[in-house]
């Protein structure tokens, strides 16, 4: 695998840093997403779908993407009980998902580099924690940030305090790396760049409408993210 060589400080902003987003992107669980998706729909009625017309669907908030499905959005009773299904389905399916291809190795390079990385999920906070620490990796990070709060919402306010939190961190010296383009635009809310990779929630068209690089391995992303800020 190809060396990282992360960027190291301009002007005094600091060494280059990468934002991880965790499912679909550092974790390969899309298989387990599909699977607990389906489950989900099945409660109100809604025949199960491919990944890729998932792919082709899937968009945040998560109501808008059963809205297209639908065609309505969830009543309040449906999305609680279509979230419980799904979470318990997921949780269940987990168990069989690994990291991404290559990502321990480009995590480890990155950081040998002298270059900073942290995670940003929309994952619960406490069901994260101990899948991070399970690979062996947390020690890579500088911060671990999962979701708190109820599900279903974008990323920018979280990335916001994920961002305000990290010190040292430039957010014009920050890529964030996902799989989703509401990734991409809690990047743009914070000023900093995204690389968004295809492994995960949606299909390469939906993720080029998104105006920033679209890539098909982490490897690329990473090389992206050093292009960017380099």
């Amino acid at each position: 695998m190809k060396t990282v060589n992360a960027v190291k400080a301009v002007n005094g902003d600091g060494p280059a840093h990468l934002v991880w987003d965790w499912n679909g992107t550092l974790f390969h669980d899309i298989d387990a997403v599909i699977s607990a998706s389906n489950a989900a729909f099945a409660e109100i009625g809604l025949e199960p779908i491919t990944l890729a017309r998932y792919r082709e669907l899937y968009c945040v908030p998560i109501p808008r993407f059963y809205e297209r499905l639908m065609g309505r959005l969830p009543t309040p009773a449906e999305w609680d009980h279509m979230d419980l299904v799904f979470q318990r389905y997921y949780r269940d399916h987990l168990i069989r998902c690994a990291l991404a291809d290559g990502a321990e190795s480009l995590l480890r390079s990155w950081q040998e580099a002298g270059g900073t990385q942290s995670i940003m999920s929309m994952y619960g906070h406490e069901d994260l924690l101990p899948l991070v620490r399970g690979f062996g990796i947390e020690r890579r990070f500088i911060r671990v940030d999962g979701r708190t709060g109820p599900s279903g919402g974008s990323k920018a306010e979280h990335m916001a305090r994920h961002i305000a939190g990290l010190d040292g961190v430039s957010a014009r010296r920050t890529v964030v790396i996902g799989d989703a383009v509401d990734d991409a635009v809690a990047a743009a809310h914070v000023g900093a760049h995204a690389v968004l990779y295809t492994g995960g929630s949606h299909s390469r068209e939906s993720l080029a409408e998104a105006g920033v690089p679209v890539v098909d391995s982490l490897a690329e992303a990473v090389a992206e993210a050093e292009r960017l800020v380099g």
